[in-house]
């Protein structure tokens, strides 16, 4: 296992699970908040602190990261990341679990992926979508399922997809586990599955459920037929 500097931007559930779960497989994390003296935001991540955990700003998280994971708000990640700046993003792995809904509960996101806008706005950057399929608990803890489930990566950088699919190994999901889809376009799929997850959910009474890929056993007849 290979320790990173990580930083998350989000201080929700997700980033606080990310960030508990990759400090105690040993990587060095800091969370970045927009108001990161607020004393309500400090108490409510004392048990992180406490552990160790460091809570800085937006930009000073991106200056400690070698992949700084989006845990924001789809709806305002890209305009969050341009305060941080491209030059200071630059060279930067972006793990990017993100999805943005609207107030209807439709996606913000319709005809792309917020993967995407973040990889088109910070062409500097690398841009490794993955996560998004799944609950915050899950995310951390896919033992807890009854069987095995499926993650996925979408990005254009072989060496960041790399890196994400050891920090996702270190989450408990074993490399059979991850599948990769291919170029950052793939991430559509990611964040539109939101809307069947969503059905999902409601139909189980929980969020905490994975997704399998299942082939054929006989290896299938290919996609040209």
């Amino acid at each position: 296992m290979a320790l990173m500097r990580i930083g998350i931007l989000g201080t929700g559930h997700v980033g606080q699970a990310l960030a508990s779960a990759w400090a105690r497989a040993g990587h060095d994390v800091v969370i970045g908040s927009r108001r990161p003296d607020d004393p309500e935001l400090l108490a409510e991540l004392k048990e992180l602190t406490d552990s160790g955990l460091r809570v800085d700003s937006s930009a000073g998280a991106a200056a400690h990261a070698e992949v700084l994971v989006n845990a924001t708000p789809g709806t305002a990640s890209v305009a969050l990341l341009h305060t941080i700046g491209a030059q200071a993003l630059a060279g930067r792995i972006i793990l990017d679990v993100g999805v943005g809904f609207l107030a209807d509960g439709s996606l913000s996101h319709p005809d792309v992926s917020l993967g995407e806008e973040i990889q088109q706005a910070f062409p500097g950057s690398r841009v490794v979508k993955t996560l998004c399929t799944i609950d915050r608990k899950v995310m951390i803890a896919p033992d807890s399922l009854e069987g095995p489930g499926t993650v996925f990566l979408s990005g254009e950088d072989a060496e960041a997809k790399e890196a994400v699919r050891g920090l996702v190994a270190d989450l408990g999901w074993s490399d059979d586990s991850v599948l990769d889809l291919g170029g950052i376009a793939t991430a559509r799929g990611q964040e539109h599955f939101a809307l069947l997850f969503t059905g999902i959910a409601r139909a189980t009474g929980t969020y905490e459920f994975g997704i399998r890929v299942v082939l054929p056993t006989s290896g299938g007849s290919g996609l040209d037929h």
